[in-house]
Protein backbone atom coordinates (compact mmCIF):
# COMPACT_ATOMS: atom_id res chain seq x y z
CA UNK A 1 0.00 0.00 0.00
CA UNK A 2 1.42 3.66 -0.96
CA UNK A 3 1.80 6.42 1.16
CA UNK A 4 -1.24 8.06 -0.66
CA UNK A 5 -2.80 4.72 0.40
CA UNK A 6 -2.58 5.23 4.05
CA UNK A 7 -4.71 8.44 3.90
CA UNK A 8 -8.54 7.27 4.57
CA UNK A 9 -11.69 8.14 5.98
CA UNK A 10 -13.35 5.54 8.44
CA UNK A 11 -16.45 4.90 9.10
CA UNK A 12 -19.26 2.77 10.61
CA UNK A 13 -21.32 2.72 13.64
CA UNK A 14 -20.03 3.22 16.77
CA UNK A 15 -17.35 1.34 18.09
CA UNK A 16 -16.84 -0.21 14.62
CA UNK A 17 -15.35 0.55 11.62
CA UNK A 18 -17.04 -1.15 8.48
CA UNK A 19 -15.94 1.22 5.59
CA UNK A 20 -12.48 3.26 4.49
CA UNK A 21 -12.11 5.22 1.79
CA UNK A 22 -8.74 5.27 0.49
CA UNK A 23 -7.47 8.29 -1.77
CA UNK A 24 -4.52 8.03 -3.93
CA UNK A 25 -3.49 10.96 -6.65
CA UNK A 26 -4.10 10.21 -9.73
CA UNK A 27 -6.58 7.56 -9.29
CA UNK A 28 -10.39 6.89 -7.87
CA UNK A 29 -10.94 6.68 -4.76
CA UNK A 30 -10.87 2.81 -3.30
CA UNK A 31 -13.70 1.98 -1.07
CA UNK A 32 -13.45 -1.27 1.17
CA UNK A 33 -16.38 -2.84 3.11
CA UNK A 34 -15.99 -5.10 5.55
CA UNK A 35 -18.36 -7.24 4.77
CA UNK A 36 -17.74 -7.48 1.22
CA UNK A 37 -13.85 -7.89 2.35
CA UNK A 38 -15.01 -10.64 4.76
CA UNK A 39 -16.79 -12.71 2.01
CA UNK A 40 -14.20 -11.28 -0.85
CA UNK A 41 -17.69 -10.05 -2.54
CA UNK A 42 -17.48 -8.40 -5.91
CA UNK A 43 -19.54 -4.85 -5.76
CA UNK A 44 -22.59 -6.22 -7.36
CA UNK A 45 -23.44 -2.93 -9.81
CA UNK A 46 -19.89 -4.25 -11.25
CA UNK A 47 -21.27 -7.56 -11.39
CA UNK A 48 -24.50 -6.31 -13.36
CA UNK A 49 -22.28 -4.50 -15.51
CA UNK A 50 -20.21 -6.89 -16.70
CA UNK A 51 -22.18 -9.73 -16.91
CA UNK A 52 -26.32 -8.77 -16.83
CA UNK A 53 -28.74 -9.90 -14.42
CA UNK A 54 -30.11 -12.42 -16.17
CA UNK A 55 -26.41 -13.84 -16.54
CA UNK A 56 -25.25 -13.42 -12.53
CA UNK A 57 -28.82 -15.29 -11.79
CA UNK A 58 -27.82 -18.17 -14.08
CA UNK A 59 -23.70 -18.59 -12.81
CA UNK A 60 -25.25 -18.49 -8.98
CA UNK A 61 -27.53 -21.63 -9.24
CA UNK A 62 -24.24 -23.76 -8.72
CA UNK A 63 -21.05 -22.22 -7.55
CA UNK A 64 -19.99 -24.87 -5.37
CA UNK A 65 -15.92 -23.63 -5.31
CA UNK A 66 -17.24 -20.79 -3.36
CA UNK A 67 -17.89 -20.69 0.06
CA UNK A 68 -20.31 -18.24 0.24
CA UNK A 69 -22.58 -20.20 -2.03
CA UNK A 70 -22.48 -23.32 -0.07
CA UNK A 71 -23.59 -20.85 3.02
CA UNK A 72 -26.39 -19.68 1.18
CA UNK A 73 -27.59 -23.22 -0.23
CA UNK A 74 -27.45 -24.18 3.42
CA UNK A 75 -29.51 -21.67 4.74
CA UNK A 76 -31.78 -21.51 1.97
CA UNK A 77 -32.48 -25.63 2.99
CA UNK A 78 -32.96 -25.00 6.71
CA UNK A 79 -35.45 -21.86 6.27
CA UNK A 80 -37.21 -24.39 3.85
CA UNK A 81 -37.45 -27.03 6.41
CA UNK A 82 -38.46 -24.47 8.80
CA UNK A 83 -41.61 -23.34 7.10
CA UNK A 84 -42.43 -26.78 5.69
CA UNK A 85 -42.82 -27.73 9.93
CA UNK A 86 -44.67 -24.78 10.35
CA UNK A 87 -47.14 -25.23 7.78
CA UNK A 88 -47.42 -28.76 8.79
CA UNK A 89 -48.11 -27.83 12.71
CA UNK A 90 -50.56 -25.09 11.87
CA UNK A 91 -52.68 -26.95 9.68
CA UNK A 92 -53.17 -30.29 11.55
CA UNK A 93 -55.88 -31.56 9.07
CA UNK A 94 -53.17 -31.21 6.57
CA UNK A 95 -50.83 -33.46 8.53
CA UNK A 96 -53.64 -35.89 9.30
CA UNK A 97 -54.55 -36.13 5.33
CA UNK A 98 -50.99 -36.93 4.43
CA UNK A 99 -50.83 -39.31 7.31
CA UNK A 100 -47.95 -37.30 8.88
CA UNK A 101 -47.65 -37.68 12.71
CA UNK A 102 -46.52 -34.66 15.90
CA UNK A 103 -43.59 -36.37 15.90
CA UNK A 104 -42.75 -36.80 12.46
CA UNK A 105 -43.22 -32.60 12.19
CA UNK A 106 -41.12 -31.94 15.03
CA UNK A 107 -38.19 -33.53 13.43
CA UNK A 108 -38.51 -31.75 10.57
CA UNK A 109 -37.86 -28.55 12.83
CA UNK A 110 -34.48 -30.73 14.00
CA UNK A 111 -33.39 -31.61 10.33
CA UNK A 112 -33.84 -28.11 9.81
CA UNK A 113 -31.64 -26.33 12.55
CA UNK A 114 -28.78 -28.82 11.36
CA UNK A 115 -28.02 -27.08 7.62
CA UNK A 116 -28.97 -23.69 9.75
CA UNK A 117 -25.81 -24.44 12.15
CA UNK A 118 -23.90 -25.74 9.22
CA UNK A 119 -24.25 -22.43 7.54
CA UNK A 120 -23.35 -20.87 10.75
CA UNK A 121 -20.50 -22.43 11.27
CA UNK A 122 -18.50 -21.87 7.70
CA UNK A 123 -19.90 -18.31 8.30
CA UNK A 124 -18.09 -18.66 11.40
CA UNK A 125 -14.87 -19.80 10.31
CA UNK A 126 -15.26 -17.49 7.07
CA UNK A 127 -15.25 -14.70 9.64
CA UNK A 128 -12.64 -15.83 11.88
CA UNK A 129 -9.91 -16.62 9.29
CA UNK A 130 -10.36 -13.52 7.13
CA UNK A 131 -7.86 -11.38 6.01
CA UNK A 132 -6.73 -8.61 8.14
CA UNK A 133 -8.43 -5.65 7.37
CA UNK A 134 -7.12 -2.10 7.71
CA UNK A 135 -4.91 -1.50 10.93
CA UNK A 136 -5.44 -5.78 11.72
CA UNK A 137 -2.96 -7.91 12.46
CA UNK A 138 -2.74 -11.07 10.68
CA UNK A 139 -3.68 -14.17 12.58
CA UNK A 140 -2.76 -17.46 12.25
CA UNK A 141 -5.54 -19.80 10.43
CA UNK A 142 -8.40 -21.11 13.32
CA UNK A 143 -11.65 -21.57 14.47
CA UNK A 144 -13.65 -19.93 15.64
CA UNK A 145 -11.10 -17.15 16.75
CA UNK A 146 -11.63 -14.86 18.82
CA UNK A 147 -12.41 -10.88 17.14
CA UNK A 148 -14.95 -9.54 19.42
CA UNK A 149 -13.86 -5.52 17.68
CA UNK A 150 -14.68 -6.70 14.45
CA UNK A 151 -18.15 -6.63 13.71
CA UNK A 152 -18.62 -9.19 10.92
CA UNK A 153 -16.71 -11.67 13.67
CA UNK A 154 -19.00 -10.61 16.26
CA UNK A 155 -22.24 -11.42 14.12
CA UNK A 156 -21.22 -14.65 13.21
CA UNK A 157 -20.66 -15.92 16.35
CA UNK A 158 -23.53 -14.48 18.18
CA UNK A 159 -25.51 -16.62 15.06
CA UNK A 160 -23.80 -19.53 15.62
CA UNK A 161 -24.74 -19.69 19.24
CA UNK A 162 -27.78 -19.08 18.31
CA UNK A 163 -27.98 -22.43 15.90
CA UNK A 164 -26.48 -24.57 18.60
CA UNK A 165 -29.49 -23.79 20.32
CA UNK A 166 -31.78 -24.29 18.33
CA UNK A 167 -30.78 -28.00 17.72
CA UNK A 168 -31.31 -28.17 21.76
CA UNK A 169 -34.32 -26.56 21.37
CA UNK A 170 -35.80 -28.51 18.36
CA UNK A 171 -33.86 -32.01 19.69
CA UNK A 172 -36.02 -31.76 22.88
CA UNK A 173 -39.28 -31.35 21.37
CA UNK A 174 -38.78 -34.26 19.79
CA UNK A 175 -38.43 -36.00 23.45
CA UNK A 176 -41.97 -37.24 24.66
CA UNK A 177 -44.48 -36.99 27.19
CA UNK A 178 -42.73 -33.76 29.04
CA UNK A 179 -44.70 -31.31 31.45
CA UNK A 180 -45.17 -27.78 31.35
CA UNK A 181 -41.78 -27.15 33.66
CA UNK A 182 -39.51 -29.30 31.49
CA UNK A 183 -41.31 -27.74 28.35
CA UNK A 184 -40.12 -24.73 29.44
CA UNK A 185 -37.06 -25.04 30.45
CA UNK A 186 -35.67 -27.64 27.45
CA UNK A 187 -37.63 -26.27 24.85
CA UNK A 188 -38.54 -22.70 25.61
CA UNK A 189 -35.74 -21.51 27.44
CA UNK A 190 -32.97 -22.13 24.53
CA UNK A 191 -35.50 -20.92 21.82
CA UNK A 192 -35.65 -18.01 23.65
CA UNK A 193 -31.91 -17.59 24.19
CA UNK A 194 -31.42 -18.69 20.63
CA UNK A 195 -34.01 -15.84 19.03
CA UNK A 196 -31.79 -13.46 21.04
CA UNK A 197 -28.67 -14.40 20.53
CA UNK A 198 -30.18 -14.60 16.41
CA UNK A 199 -31.79 -10.80 16.60
CA UNK A 200 -28.42 -9.63 17.94
CA UNK A 201 -26.68 -10.88 15.27
CA UNK A 202 -29.08 -9.98 12.78
CA UNK A 203 -28.84 -6.48 13.87
CA UNK A 204 -24.75 -6.59 14.22
CA UNK A 205 -24.60 -7.32 10.34
CA UNK A 206 -27.63 -4.77 9.15
CA UNK A 207 -25.33 -2.24 10.80
CA UNK A 208 -22.59 -3.17 9.34
CA UNK A 209 -23.67 -2.96 5.55
CA UNK A 210 -25.59 0.25 6.39
CA UNK A 211 -22.49 1.50 8.01
CA UNK A 212 -24.96 3.71 10.91
CA UNK A 213 -27.36 2.24 13.37
CA UNK A 214 -30.09 3.03 11.24
CA UNK A 215 -30.07 2.71 6.79
CA UNK A 216 -32.47 2.63 4.18
CA UNK A 217 -30.26 1.14 1.10
CA UNK A 218 -33.08 -1.18 -0.71
CA UNK A 219 -31.04 -0.96 -3.63
CA UNK A 220 -28.08 -2.67 -2.22
CA UNK A 221 -28.18 -6.39 -2.26
CA UNK A 222 -26.31 -6.84 0.86
CA UNK A 223 -28.28 -4.05 2.55
CA UNK A 224 -31.53 -6.10 1.67
CA UNK A 225 -30.32 -9.50 2.63
CA UNK A 226 -29.12 -8.20 6.19
CA UNK A 227 -32.89 -5.91 6.55
CA UNK A 228 -34.88 -9.52 5.47
CA UNK A 229 -32.84 -11.53 7.68
CA UNK A 230 -33.28 -8.73 10.50
CA UNK A 231 -36.88 -9.09 9.90
CA UNK A 232 -36.95 -12.66 9.71
CA UNK A 233 -34.72 -12.01 13.47
CA UNK A 234 -37.41 -10.13 15.04
CA UNK A 235 -40.35 -12.89 13.90
CA UNK A 236 -38.37 -15.55 15.73
CA UNK A 237 -38.09 -13.61 18.64
CA UNK A 238 -42.06 -12.79 18.55
CA UNK A 239 -42.41 -16.73 18.25
CA UNK A 240 -40.24 -17.32 21.09
CA UNK A 241 -42.48 -15.35 23.32
CA UNK A 242 -45.19 -16.83 22.14
CA UNK A 243 -44.24 -20.33 22.60
CA UNK A 244 -43.95 -19.99 26.97
CA UNK A 245 -46.38 -22.64 28.14
CA UNK A 246 -48.65 -21.04 30.82
CA UNK A 247 -49.81 -23.60 33.69
CA UNK A 248 -53.41 -22.07 32.36
CA UNK A 249 -54.03 -22.00 28.95
CA UNK A 250 -54.39 -18.27 27.88
CA UNK A 251 -57.57 -16.93 26.13
CA UNK A 252 -55.68 -16.59 22.48
CA UNK A 253 -53.99 -19.27 20.78
CA UNK A 254 -50.30 -18.47 21.39
CA UNK A 255 -48.89 -21.56 19.99
CA UNK A 256 -50.60 -20.92 16.80
CA UNK A 257 -49.32 -17.01 16.72
CA UNK A 258 -45.72 -18.98 17.72
CA UNK A 259 -46.05 -21.26 14.54
CA UNK A 260 -46.94 -18.44 12.33
CA UNK A 261 -44.18 -16.24 13.01
CA UNK A 262 -41.77 -18.69 12.49
CA UNK A 263 -43.15 -19.72 8.96
CA UNK A 264 -42.49 -15.48 8.91
CA UNK A 265 -39.20 -15.85 10.19
CA UNK A 266 -38.52 -19.04 8.00
CA UNK A 267 -40.10 -16.81 4.86
CA UNK A 268 -37.90 -14.04 5.61
CA UNK A 269 -34.20 -16.42 5.78
CA UNK A 270 -35.09 -18.26 2.89
CA UNK A 271 -35.62 -14.71 0.58
CA UNK A 272 -32.17 -13.45 2.37
CA UNK A 273 -30.67 -16.94 1.23
CA UNK A 274 -31.59 -17.28 -1.71
CA UNK A 275 -30.16 -13.67 -2.04
CA UNK A 276 -27.09 -14.68 -1.25
CA UNK A 277 -26.27 -16.73 -4.19
CA UNK A 278 -26.07 -14.36 -6.79
CA UNK A 279 -24.41 -11.57 -3.97
CA UNK A 280 -21.81 -14.74 -3.70
CA UNK A 281 -20.83 -14.79 -7.82
CA UNK A 282 -17.18 -14.01 -8.81
CA UNK A 283 -15.87 -12.17 -11.28
CA UNK A 284 -14.52 -15.09 -13.60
Amino acid sequence: MSRADQASSPTGPWPFITRRRFRTTGKPDRIWRSRNHRKNLIHFGDLMQRHGLLRVVLRSLWAAHRLNWWIGALFCIGAFLFMAGSILALFPALTTRLGIEAATVNMVFFAGSIPFTSAAFLQLYQAANAPPGPGEKAQPARFPGWKPKNIGWLSCALQFGGTLLFNVNTFDAMLPDLDQGQYNLMIWVPDLLGSILFLSSGYLAFIEVGHSYLSWKPTNISWLITFINLLGCIAFMISAIFAFELATPPRINAMDISLAFTLAGAAAFLIGALLMLPEGVDQA
